[in-house]
C-alpha cells in the first residue's frame, strides 16, 4: 500500500491526466491505452503509458501523427513547476523502444515534439525551432498542425518553423518607406529572429504610417518568414474597413501586385475563419465573441466593439479558432484596457504579439515586456516633415471654470437621456452645480454658446490670422447629447445651415458618409463627435482640434490630438480650404482645462514672441535656451514644409546636409530622454543644445537664405491704406512678349541638364511627363528674377502671333499641365498651341472610337468613372490608383467602386488612360 503521500501525489496525478484527456480530444487527438492501440482511429493519436527502452522508463503519453511517433508528453499534478522536469521528458523523447515508426527526428537524434502539462498548463518544445525552448501554449496542437510543420521539416529542417525561416529574410526594400518605418520594421525582425521576448513593442508617432508598416512586415513575413496566418487588432470595428482598403491599396515591392491578390484578408466573423484567409482583421472584442462561439455582427455595433467588461475575461479552447490559429497578432492602437481586461484573448494564441502605438502607456510597456524595439516621437515626426506642430487656445468661462446655480422656482426643460422627450418642470430647491458637472447633468447653452462665439470672434484675428475660411474643426463633446446640443449652436452661432457642421457619432445618421464629407467637402467645416473619431481616422486637413469635454488618460489624449497632425499636400488643401496656403500647424482650442493636465507635452512652438530672425541671430552665438530651441526647430519645420521642391533643394545645398536632418538633431536635443543619457556620460545639456544648433550657427549663408525664403513665402495684408485708380486699359507690348519668349528659350536650353520635364521633352515626343516634374519645373520658373507662370509665356506667344486652338481665350487662366503644350510648341513638337486639357480631350474621343470599332462598349456607369479619370490626367497628367480614394470618386465608393463598376479590369483600364492619353 502506498504511503499517504504518495497517494495524494498519485491522486493528483491522475486528476491532471483526466483533464489532460480532454483537452487532448478537444484538440483532435484521440486518446489510447497501450492495449487498446489503433493508429487507424485518427490523423493524431496520443497513446497512454508506454513503456520506452531500457532505462528511460514509462512515458505518459506517445504522440502518433499519421500513424508515426512524434512527440511525447509527461504529465505531472497541477502546481508542478513544469520547467523543473523538462529534463524527464527530454530522456523519454530520446528513448523510443523498438516497435514504433518513426515519422520525423530532429538532427540530434530525438522526437520533436515535447510537451509537459498539468491539466491547468502546458508547455512545449518544437524541436524544428533553431534553438528549441519550452513556452507556455493554451492547449494541445492539433495534429494537423504538427503534420504541417512535419511536412516543411522533409524539405528543410531548418527552415521547418517561422523561428528559422526568419532568420534569413530577404533584404528590405526602403524605397517606399519612411525612415521610421525601415527602423520599425528591422526592430521588429530582429526581435523574431532573437526570439528573447514572445513580444514587441512599437511606438510611433501619429501619422507615421503605423498601418503601412504593418502591411509591409505582414508581406514579408507571409511570402518569406514562414508565417501562416496573422490576426491584425483594431480599436474599433469602423478601423476595420480602413485597415482592409491599406491591405487591398498595398503594392508589393517586388512584382508590383496588390496584397490581396496574393494573399486573402477578411474581417473575423462568427464561425472561424476559411483557411484561405491569411489576414483577419478584427476587434479584440470580436475574437473574444468567437472563442466563445457567439454570433459577430459584421458591420458596427457600438455595444460590442467599445464594450469593456468589469473583470478580467477569461477564455476556453475553440476547436473553430485553436491557439495555432495566428503566427503573428499584431495589435494596432488596440483599446487602452487591452493588456488589463483583454489580457487572457492575445494570450490564448500561440503566437508572437507586435503592439503598434504613439501613446504606450506603463501597463503597455508591462505587457510587452519592456521589449521597445522602435521608438519615434511626436517631435521627431515634426521634424521629419510627417507630422505638423501644434499651437494651444484656451477659452474660459465662468460657468466652465466655477459651475453655477439655478435658483428654486425657476422652471426649467429636463430631457429623458433615453428617448429624448423634453418636459418642462419646476425646481423646488437650488440646483447648484460645478464646471464638472457640465453636460453630463447640466446643460448649460449660454455656456456653449459663449464658448462658440469666443472662438468665431477670435478666428481670424488671434487663432488663424489673415484668414476668411473657417477652418476644418473636429469638437469633442461629452456624450451623444452633448453633441447634438453643440451642433445646433455651431449652426447658429455662425449662421450657416446643415451642411455646415454635422454630429459624427455612432448613433448619426450614415456616420462614414458623413466622415468622408468631412474630409473632402469644402462646405461641411465642423464636425462633433465622442469617440468615433478620436483615434486612428485621418482628417487630413483638420486644423482645429477643439476640446469640449475633459480627458483623464494621456495616452487617449495624445490620440485625439493627433487627428490634427496629419500633413496634407498644397493642391488638396486648398481645394477643401481654399484660403489656406500650406497646412504647417493645427491649433488645440481647450475649453475644459485639458491642456493644463500634467501628462501635456508642450508644443515644440514655445515661444511666440521671439522672431525667426532673432532665434538665428541668438544660434550664432550659441545663445539659445531649451525652449528656444525647441521653437526655432518648430518655425525651421513648419518653413520647410512651405518650401517649393527647387528651393528646398537649394537650401539644402547652403545647409551642407538637409534642412530636415537640422531639425531632427534640435529636437533631439531637447528631447528628456537623450537630455538623461548626456548627463549620465559625464555631459552638459548645454553641449547637447550646442552640437545641435552649431550647423546654424557656423553657417552664415544659411543664415541668410532662410531670412530670404521665410520673407518670400510671407504676405503682409494691409488693411488701412485707401488706393485710388488711376488708369485701366489693355495693350498688347509685342517687344515684351518677345523678349520673354527669347527667354524662355534661353532658359530652357541652359537648365535642361537639371530640369526632368525639360529632357524628357526634348528626348522624346511620346514620353509621358510625370506631374511632379512638371510642378519642379513650375516652381523654377516662378522663381526671381523670371517670375513666370503658364498664363504668362502663353500669352506672350500669342501677342506674336502663335497658331492657337482651344476651348479657352487667350485672358483665361491656364493650368500647369499647360506647360507640357508649351514644351511641345517651343522645341517643335507641335506647330500650335493646344491647352493640355483639350488634347487629352481629343485623345480619348479617339479612343473611345477605338474602342468602339473593336467591339467594347461602355455603359453610363462605366463612362461616370472613365470621363472622370480623364479629367484626372488633364489636370495632374496622369491618374493613380490613390486617386480614386478622393472626390469626386469617392461619392460612388472609391477603388472599391472602381473594382465593382469596371470589374477586374479597373486597374488595366486606369494604365491604359494613362499610356495613350498623356504622351
Amino acid at each position: 500500500m502506498s504511503p499517504p503521500d504518495e497517494a495524494h501525489r498519485l491522486a493528483a496525478e491522475q486528476r491532471a491526466r483526466v483533464l489532460i484527456d480532454q483537452q487532448l480530444e478537444a484538440a483532435g487527438w484521440v486518446v489510447q491505452d497501450k492495449k487498446d492501440l489503433n493508429l487507424f482511429a485518427g490523423p493524431g493519436i496520443a497513446v497512454r503509458e508506454v513503456v520506452m527502452k531500457p532505462g528511460h522508463g514509462r512515458v505518459d503519453y506517445l504522440l502518433y501523427v499519421d500513424k508515426a511517433v512524434v512527440g511525447v508528453i509527461e504529465a505531472k499534478p497541477q502546481g508542478t513547476p513544469l520547467s523543473g522536469v523538462e529534463w524527464q521528458s527530454a530522456m523519454y523523447a530520446e528513448g523510443l523502444p523498438a516497435d514504433v515508426r518513426l515519422k520525423a527526428l530532429t538532427t540530434d537524434g530525438r522526437l520533436p515534439f515535447v510537451f509537459e502539462a498539468s491539466g491547468g498548463e502546458t508547455h512545449f518544445t518544437n524541436g524544428f525551432d533553431p534553438e528549441p525552448r519550452a513556452r507556455a501554449i493554451f492547449n494541445f496542437p492539433r495534429p494537423g498542425t504538427l503534420a504541417r510543420t512535419i511536412r516543411a521539416a522533409n524539405e528543410d529542417p531548418d527552415t521547418a518553423t517561422w523561428r528559422g525561416r526568419i532568420r534569413n529574410l530577404p533584404e528590405l526594400d526602403t524605397a517606399p518607406l519612411r525612415p521610421s518605418q525601415i527602423t520599425a520594421i528591422n526592430g521588429i525582425e530582429k526581435s523574431l529572429a532573437e526570439q528573447r521576448f514572445d513580444r514587441s513593442l512599437v511606438q510611433m508617432a501619429t501619422g507615421a504610417g503605423k498601418t503601412y508598416t504593418a502591411v509591409t512586415q505582414s508581406y514579408r513575413l507571409l511570402k518569406w518568414g514562414g508565417f501562416n496566418r496573422i490576426l491584425f487588432l483594431v480599436d474599433r470595428n469602423n478601423l476595420a474597413e480602413q485597415t482592409l482598403a491599406e491591405f487591398q491599396n498595398y503594392r508589393t515591392p517586388d512584382d508590383g501586385r496588390r496584397f490581396t491578390e496574393l494573399y486573402n484578408v477578411a474581417k473575423l466573423n462568427h464561425g472561424g475563419m476559411p483557411d484561405s484567409t491569411k489576414v483577419a482583421i478584427s476587434t479584440i472584442q470580436r475574437v473574444f465573441k468567437v472563442l466563445k462561439s457567439e454570433q459577430v455582427p459584421e458591420g458596427d455595433d457600438q455595444g460590442i466593439d467599445d464594450f469593456v467588461p468589469d473583470a478580467p475575461v477569461e477564455v476556453a479552447y475553440n476547436p473553430d479558432l485553436p491557439p495555432e490559429a495566428f503566427d503573428l497578432v499584431i495589435v494596432d492602437e488596440a483599446h487602452r484596457s487591452i493588456y488589463g481586461v483583454w489580457r487572457r484573448v492575445l494570450e490564448y494564441f500561440d503566437a508572437h504579439v507586435v503592439g503598434l502605438t504613439a501613446t504606450p502607456g506603463k501597463q503597455t510597456f508591462g505587457f510587452f515586456r519592456q521589449n521597445l524595439v522602435s521608438e519615434y516621437t511626436y517631435p521627431q515626426s515634426v521634424a521629419d516633415g510627417v507630422n505638423v506642430d501644434f499651437d494651444i487656445y484656451r477659452i474660459k468661462t465662468e460657468i466652465s471654470e466655477q459651475g453655477s446655480t439655478i435658483e428654486a422656482g425657476t422652471i426649467v426643460p429636463k430631457v429623458d437621456r433615453r428617448t429624448r422627450v423634453e418636459r418642462l418642470e419646476e425646481l423646488d430647491e437650488d440646483l447648484e452645480y460645478t464646471g464638472k458637472q457640465l453636460d453630463r447633468a447640466v446643460t448649460a447653452k449660454a455656456q456653449i454658446r459663449l464658448v462658440l462665439e469666443t472662438f468665431r470672434d477670435r478666428l481670424y484675428t488671434e487663432i488663424f490670422p489673415g484668414r476668411s475660411t473657417v477652418p476644418k474643426t473636429l469638437i469633442f463633446a461629452k456624450d451623444d447629447a452633448h453633441a447634438e446640443e453643440i451642433v445646433t449652436t455651431v449652426r447658429e452661432v455662425f449662421g450657416k445651415g446643415n451642411d455646415f457642421a454635422a454630429k459624427i457619432t455612432y448613433n448619426a445618421r450614415d456616420p462614414k458618409r458623413q466622415l468622408q464629407a468631412f474630409r473632402t467637402s469644402p462646405t461641411l467645416r465642423f464636425a462633433v463627435t465622442v469617440d468615433m473619431i478620436a483615434t486612428g481616422t485621418d482628417v487630413k486637413p483638420l486644423e482645429c482640434v477643439f476640446f469640449m469635454r475633459d480627458v483623464r488618460s494621456a495616452q487617449y489624449f495624445e490620440q485625439m490630438k493627433g487627428r490634427g497632425a496629419r500633413t496634407i499636400d498644397k493642391a488638396t488643401f486648398q481645394g477643401v480650404t481654399p484660403d489656406a496656403e500650406n497646412k504647417t500647424r493645427f491649433v488645440i482650442v481647450d475649453a475644459v482645462g485639458v491642456t493644463e493636465h500634467e501628462y501635456v507635452e508642450p508644443p515644440l512652438n514655445r515661444d511666440k514672441s521671439i522672431s525667426l530672425k532673432q532665434l538665428l541671430d541668438k544660434a550664432a552665438t550659441l545663445n539659445l535656451t531649451e525652449a528656444e530651441t525647441a521653437t526655432l526647430a518648430s518655425r525651421l519645420s513648419a518653413l520647410e514644409a512651405q518650401l517649393a521642391p527647387a528651393e528646398r533643394t537649394e537650401l539644402d545645398s547652403v545647409a551642407g546636409q538637409p534642412l530636415r536632418t537640422i531639425v531632427r538633431a534640435l529636437v533631439d536635443a531637447v528631447d528628456p530622454d537623450r537630455q538623461a543619457k548626456q548627463v549620465e556620460v559625464g555631459g552638459s545639456i548645454q553641449d547637447l543644445l550646442d552640437a545641435a544648433i552649431e550647423p546654424i550657427a557656423a553657417n552664415p549663408d544659411l543664415r541668410t537664405r532662410i531670412i530670404e525664403l521665410r520673407r518670400a513665402h510671407d504676405r503682409v495684408i494691409d488693411e488701412v491704406s485707401a488706393d485710388t485708380l488711376v488708369d485701366a486699359y489693355g495693350v498688347v507690348d509685342t517687344d515684351r512678349a518677345k523678349a520673354t519668349i527669347e527667354s524662355w528659350k534661353a532658359y530652357l536650353e541652359e537648365h535642361r541638364a537639371e530640369i526632368t520635364a525639360i529632357q524628357v521633352i526634348q528626348e522624346s515626343k511620346e514620353r509621358r511627363i510625370a506631374f511632379p516634374d512638371i510642378q519642379e519645373l513650375a516652381d523654377r520658373i516662378s522663381r526671381p528674377p523670371y517670375n513666370w507662370t503658364p498664363d504668362f509665356i502663353w500669352d506672350a506667344y500669342v501677342a506674336l502671333g502663335a497658331t492657337y486652338r482651344g476651348s479657352r481665350g487667350t485672358r483665361t487662366r491656364h493650368s500647369l499641365t499647360d506647360l507640357v503644350s508649351l514644351l511641345r510648341y517651343t522645341v517643335g513638337v507641335d506647330d500650335e498651341l493646344v491647352p493640355y486639357a483639350d488634347r487629352v480631350q481629343e485623345k480619348y474621343v479617339a479612343w473611345l472610337s477605338q474602342q468602339e470599332q473593336g467591339g467594347i462598349m461602355f455603359s453610363d456607369t462605366e463612362r461616370w468613372w472613365l470621363d472622370r479619370m480623364v479629367a484626372i490626367i488633364a489636370a495632374s497628367a496622369g491618374i493613380t490608383a490613390d486617386d480614386l480614394d478622393e472626390a469626386p470618386f469617392i461619392e460612388r465608393g472609391g477603388v472599391d467602386g472602381a473594382l465593382r463598376d469596371l470589374g477586374d479590369g479597373a486597374g488595366d483600364l486606369l494604365e491604359q488612360l494613362n499610356q495613350e492619353l498623356t504622351a
